[in-house]
This record gives structure tokens, C-alpha cells and sequence, in this order.
């Protein structure tokens, strides 16, 4: 779908990205609502805490290793096919996840959900980059953004009401009328994939398959670990953080050799800088996220001693600052370029967080709760620019690797910030006042080399400020993996 040159989105367009975001929001609603049936679940299912909280982890770990397939898959099979075929299989783990009868069964569907999960969520921004064009990229991961920055919110929220007033098992069927309606309505609104672009992905990289998907899914499950036991120095962490780097430098050696297949991320990518940089400040801004989402409520429980349900409830302006920003921050990197903005919102999301590190039990509460609403408005101004840069400098047909690219890497740093903040609230012991603020100041030291980051995001487009081809920092369209200046494929 080509992008017109008016300035609005066309109602087609609307329509698809509506239709887009009813399938994808359910992965990301889902990844964070169990978080809060943990106890439950144990003690519906007579397990223990740690068994339990496989629940979660078997989901994440099939998500991760789905993802870099799934960049192969849209070209082989189509990326209408492979929504549709995401949303079967998503349905199919719900559905099984709440007839599970036991810890072992429902662990074993939530895999099956996490592989839907897998194919949908970086799918879900290779569609919208593909329809929305270069032109429009901001604009229209700006209202994704408010998918992606309120649905991890509001995850803890809904599975707590649901909890509340019904039985655990609607949490996974809750998703099935959902699943329904995304599934009526994509068949009618998404394009057919042209028959002539079916079947260019070639074979797939089995090798790379097995070393990276594995590689990265190591690596998230070491940093699980370590905010589960509160310590690095462990063998459940040890042994998947070595395994994670033996399998990626494998993958690194195997992807930089030359072969008859193609690998399934051309490594490549990186020696973009205005590439690599992007997805770099994507990652700190996952980490700083999630950090943010896993702390905020710790903070209201541990230090100012409320409940699990009230400390969630006050969550919410993080993610309703995200969400009022992100739209207009898209449509204005449209016009005035990525870097410029991203550098704002990540400054706005820094001086937020060391005010959050002053906060204590006796802070009025009206502080804390705007200082959230602020640091939402800071990811939320970053979000969407950063995004947008990935997708700006990229030609279509790489599209979809660096859809896998950036969810991976978002993936990563969100568990590296989780990671983080349990580790430092575990090491305060007695004083969570102390390991909440020593949190806050790791995550304002992370967004700072955000901004750093930023430095390197291109700047304004070329309808914005035109500036000479030969200069690196102008966001185009298309260029070629090694290349700021060249078109074509790899």
C-alpha cells in the first residue's frame, strides 16, 4: 500500500490500523496480567510460587523465539496470512489455558499462546510500517504507541479486577471474543499480499533459527532469574547467560558468512548507525518502561504499605501520559524529524525518574503520582520517534527484519530493567525506601545514554530541511544495509 501525499491518514488506512491493534493488543495485555495471579494460580493448583511463575516465563520464552521467524514467515506465506494464522493459534492457547487442569497443562498452553504472541506483535508493526510508507511511519506508531505503552498497564489492572470478581480461568477466555472480532474484521480490511511477493523469503535459515531464537530466549530467561532470586551469582542464572552467549556468537558467525540462504537478520543492519542507534534507544526505552511499570507499584506496597490492587491503580498515569502524547509526538516527527523529539521526551523521562529517587513514605502523594504522569509523557514523546526512525531508513524489503530486530531488542531491555530494579529492591533488605531510589537512579542513568543515543537518530526529513544526499544524519525511505546512500537489498 503506497502512501498518498496528503498529510492525513486515509480512511482505509484508519480502518486497517484499527483492525491491526484489536488483534495486537491481547499479546500485550496478556504478557502482563497473569503477573498478578500468581498467587492464585499456586494455590488453585496446590504449587509452589517458583512453578508458578512459569506461567509467565514459558509464555515470554516462546514469544522470543518466535519472533525471528517471523520475519522469514511474512515473506514466505504473506503477512495476511500469517496474522490470520497468529490470531488461530493465539486463540487456540487461550482457550486451552483456561480449561488447563493442572500447573503442568496450563504452563504448556500458555507456550502455545506465546508463539501467537511470537507472530503477532512484531507482525503487528511490520503491517502498519508497510501500509503507513516512510511519509507517515510517525503518525501511525504514534497511536500504536498508545497500544503498546497503556496495555502493560492496564495488564495488571484487568487481571486484578477480573480476579476479583471472577473465576481465573476468564483471564485466558476473556480473550476469545477478541480474537473473534480481529479475526472477521482483518480478513475484511487487510490487503491480500500480492502473489508475486509470496515465497521471496526463500528457505529458511534453520541454523540461524536454532542458534538465535534459543539465543535470545537464554537471555531472557537468565535476567527472569535474576529478578526472581535477587542475584546474579546463581546457576539458574549462570547457566542460560552462557548459553545465551555461546548461541548468539554462534548465530554472529553463522549470519556473517556467506551462504545460499539468506540468514533470517542480516547482522548487517547494524553497520547503519542511524539504524543501529534507533534500536538501541528503543531498548533503553523498554528498559526504562518496564523498569518503571515493576516499581511504581512496589513503591506504593513496600514503602507507603497499601494494597496490591490500590498500588496498581496508581500506575495509571504513567500510562495515560504515555498515551496523550504519543499521537502527536508521530505526527510531529513526521515533520520535524526523530532526533529533536526523541531527545526531549527521553530529558522530560530523566528528570522524572530523580524525582521519583526523592520520593519516601512521607512525600504527599500528589508527587509521585505526577511525577508518573510526567515520565509517561517523556517515554510517550520518545516512543514514537524512535519507532519511526527505524522504519524511515529502511527499505521495504527489510522491513520486517528490523520489525524482529527492534522487538527483540525492546524485549531484552525490558527484562534487563525489570531485571534491575529487583535485583536493587532485593538488596536493600529491610529499607525499600533505599532500593527504590537506588532503582530510580540506574533507570535515570539508562535514559541518559538514551540520550546519547539520540545524538545519532536522524534528524529532520528531507520535506522537512533538505540537506545533500551524502549526508548521514537525513532520514530516507530506502538505503542499503551497509550503506547510508545507496538503495537496494542485500
Amino acid at each position: 500500500m503506497t502512501a498518498p501525499a496528503h498529510d492525513s491518514l486515509d480512511p482505509a488506512l484508519r480502518r486497517m490500523i484499527g483492525v491491526i491493534l484489536i488483534g495486537g493488543i491481547m499479546g500485550i495485555l496478556d504478557g502482563s496480567m497473569t503477573a498478578v495471579a500468581v498467587d492464585t494460580l499456586s494455590s488453585r493448583f496446590h504449587a509452589s510460587l517458583s512453578t508458578t511463575g512459569w506461567v509467565s516465563t514459558g509464555y515470554l520464552l516462546a514469544l522470543t523465539v518466535t519472533i525471528p521467524v517471523t520475519a522469514w514467515a511474512v515473506e514466505r506465506i504473506g503477512g495476511r496470512r500469517l496474522w490470520l494464522s497468529g490470531l488461530v493459534l493465539f486463540m487456540a492457547g487461550s482457550v486451552a489455558s483456561g480449561l488447563a487442569w493442572n500447573i503442568g497443562s496450563l504452563i504448556l498452553f500458555r507456550v502455545v499462546q506465546g508463539f501467537g504472541a511470537g507472530i503477532l506483535d512484531p507482525l503487528m508493526l511490520t503491517l502498519l510500517a508497510r501500509a503507513a510508507g516512510p511519509a507517515r511511519i510517525g503518525r501511525v506508531m504514534g497511536v500504536m504507541g498508545i497500544v503498546g505503552s497503556t496495555g502493560p498497564v492496564l495488564g495488571p489492572i484487568v487481571g486484578g479486577a477480573l480476579l476479583q470478581g471472577l473465576d481465573w480461568r476468564w483471564m485466558f477466555f476473556v480473550n476469545v471474543p477478541i480474537v473473534i472480532v480481529a479475526f472477521v474484521l482483518a480478513r475484511r480490511t487487510l490487503p491480500a499480499d500480492p502473489p508475486e511477493a509470496l515465497g521471496a523469503a526463500g528457505r529458511l535459515d534453520v541454523v540461524g533459527f536454532a542458534l538465535i531464537g534459543p539465543g535470545a530466549a537464554a537471555g531472557v530467561l537468565a535476567l527472569s532469574e535474576v529478578a526472581q532470586r535477587g542475584s546474579f551469582v546463581t546457576w539458574q542464572v549462570l547457566l542460560p547467560l552462557g548459553l545465551a552467549a555461546a548461541l548468539l556468537a554462534g548465530y554472529a558467525a553463522h549470519a556473517l558468512r556467506v551462504g545460499q540462504t539468506p540468514p533470517l537478520i542480516d547482522l548487517r543492519l547494524f553497520t547503519r548507525r542511524s539504524f543501529s542507534a534507533s534500536v538501541v534507544a528503543a531498548a533503553v526505552l523498554g528498559l526504562a518502561t518496564f523498569a518503571s511499570i515493576f516499581v511504581i507499584p512496589l513503591y506504593y506496597q513496600q514503602v507507603r504499605g497499601l494494597g496490591v490492587f490500590e498500588s496498581g491503580l496508581r500506575l495509571a498515569p504513567f500510562g495515560v501520559g504515555s498515551a496523550l502524547v504519543m499521537p502527536l509526538a508521530g505526527r510531529l516527527s513526521d515533520r520535524l524529524g526523530s532526533r529533536s523529539l526523541a531527545m526531549t521526551g527521553a530529558a522530560i523521562a530523566l528528570l522524572s525518574s530523580l524525582a521519583f529517587s526523592r520520593f519516601d513514605a512521607q512525600t504527599a502523594e500528589l508527587w509521585p503520582l505526577l511525577a508518573a504522569f510526567t515520565l509517561g509523557v517523556g517515554t510517550g514523546s520518545a516512543g514514537a520517534p524512535v519507532i519511526g526512525s527505524v522504519y524511515r531508513t529502511l527499505p521495504a524489503a527489510l522491513v520486517p527484519q528490523g520489525s524482529s530486530v527492534l522487538y527483540m531488542l525492546n524485549q531484552l531491555g525490558a527484562s534487563i530493567g525489570i531485571a534491575l530494579v529487583a535485583l536493587l529492591m532485593q538488596h536493600a533488605g529491610a529499607d525499600p525506601g533505599s532500593g527504590f531510589h537506588a532503582a530510580y537512579l540506574a533507570v535515570a542513568t539508562a535514559l541518559a545514554v538514551m540520550i546519547v543515543a539520540c545524538l545519532f537518530v536522524p534528524g529532520r526529513t528531507p520535506a522537512a530541511a533538505p540537506q545533500s544526499p551524502a549526508d548521514p544524519d537525513v532520514e530516507r525511505p530506502t538505503a542499503d544495509v551497509g550503506s547510508e546512500g545507496n538503495t537496494g537489498r542485500p
